[in-house]
């Protein structure tokens, strides 16, 4: 009989690991100044050190980490059709009830903590991706293509269209918006909660046009590596995962450079919007590229050491991923230390990877006492219909 040990896929772990580590570089740099997102400058930190600090998040990490995050969850989605048919048990209630309590879990997460949540973004579209599990790997592959070809080609017209006809943005009133905000995530709790509701009121509109169907992209890209067992049988695709490396350096590292450049130095420019496009059209190559890089790290002793390190993180990434959310609340908000926009860039960085230390030294002490994370537990009881064991020795 198989064990606990064997059953996971420890190279999934550990790379689900390490998207949660980009994630929250990401996140923790929204948290930390109300400007995040808003296409205006924050005059907090314009000097060459603060920016140049921004510009290595969005050159490594930014668009980068959430299409390895949607990767593995269409990876994943095989795992639990896998599952589903070993327990014996129908697979489309079974799905049903996991997305309900991810999305229940997503809207808790967006109005109480971060409204940049991506959980009920996930929740939808995993049911866009029930529709399509029976697509051949052919089929997938022109959606994915097609999803983000369509979507770089649109904001590469609406460019074009600013640059023939002019901008019209308020950058003076989102300028205001942002201090708004700012003074709400100052204050109390009920002013937070408040906040959020009203930023979720507008981020629908990039969520839409940008990392919706990118995400989806990805997951019909994860579907079909998940029917391959991509991380199971590493070997037998030593080739695929070198050409994955060569492509994130050729063409995705610079374009990601310029997406970088485009986004912090030619801010609020006729620039920034071509690079976005750009990125939008060249980050699944850098995404690829570490996914290639850890396909073949993890084969080495070294690499096998790494992904032991980053495995127990990945196995509760849901519960990670609101713990990072929730610590970075408490730094930034006024419930807690009420630290957004008085953190430099680079003190924000460091901040995220001294708490993804953190969560690896945690989630190992969890895991030795636990067989699940704590929302991976509730939402696997919500998926089977009845509790699951929850401490190792009953597992």
């Amino acid at each position: 009989m198989a064990t606990a040990t064997t059953q996971r896929i420890v190279n999934v772990d550990a790379l689900r690991g390490f998207a949660l580590a980009g994630i929250l570089v990401v996140n923790m740099k929204a948290f930390a100044s109300a400007y995040y997102g808003t296409g205006v400058a924050d005059p907090a930190f314009a000097s060459g050190a603060d920016r140049a600090a921004q510009w290595l998040v969005s050159w490594l990490f930014e668009t980068k980490f959430y299409l390895m995050f949607s990767f593995l969850f269409g990876y994943s989605f095989t795992l639990q059709m896998q599952s589903a048919e070993q327990a014996g048990a129908a697979f489309i209630p079974r799905i049903l009830r996991r997305q309900a309590g991810l999305w229940l879990i997503g809207l808790a997460h967006a109005v109480l903590l971060f409204y940049g949540d991506i959980l009920t973004t996930y929740a939808v579209l995993g049911l866009v991706l029930l529709a399509l599990r029976h697509q051949p790997d052919g089929r997938l592959f022109v959606i994915a293509k097609a999803l983000v070809l369509v979507t770089a080609l649109a904001w590469g017209v609406l460019a074009l269209l600013l640059a023939l006809f002019g901008d019209t943005a308020d950058k003076a009133g989102l300028a205001a918006a942002a201090r708004a905000a700012e003074a709400a995530y100052r204050s109390g709790a009920a002013a937070v909660i408040g906040q959020n509701l009203q930023q979720l009121t507008t981020v629908w509109i990039p969520l839409l046009l940008l990392q919706a169907p990118c995400a989806l992209a990805m997951f019909c890209l994860g579907m079909v590596a998940g029917r391959h067992e991509l991380f199971r049988h590493v070997e037998r695709h030593r080739s695929l995962a070198g050409h994955l490396v060569t492509f994130g350096l050729v063409i995705g590292l610079p374009a990601a450079a310029l997406y970088a450049t485009a986004s912090i130095y030619w801010i609020d420019t006729a620039w920034e919007l071509p690079g976005l496009a750009l990125g939008i059209l060249t980050a699944p190559f850098l995404t690829g590229g570490y996914i290639g890089a850890a396909m073949l790290l993890f084969q080495t002793g070294l690499g096998q050491r790494l992904a032991r390190l980053l495995a127990p993180a990945g196995r509760m990434a849901l519960s990670n991923y609101l713990l990072q959310s929730a610590i970075s609340a408490f730094i930034f908000h006024g419930y807690g230390l009420g630290l957004i926009g008085r953190l430099s860039p680079w003190l924000v960085l460091l901040l995220a990877l001294a708490v993804f230390v953190f969560q690896l030294a945690f989630s190992a002490w969890w895991l030795r006492l636990f067989a699940y994370g704590p929302l991976e537990w509730l939402l696997r009881a919500l998926t089977i219909g009845r509790r699951p064991p929850m401490r190792v020795r009953q597992a």
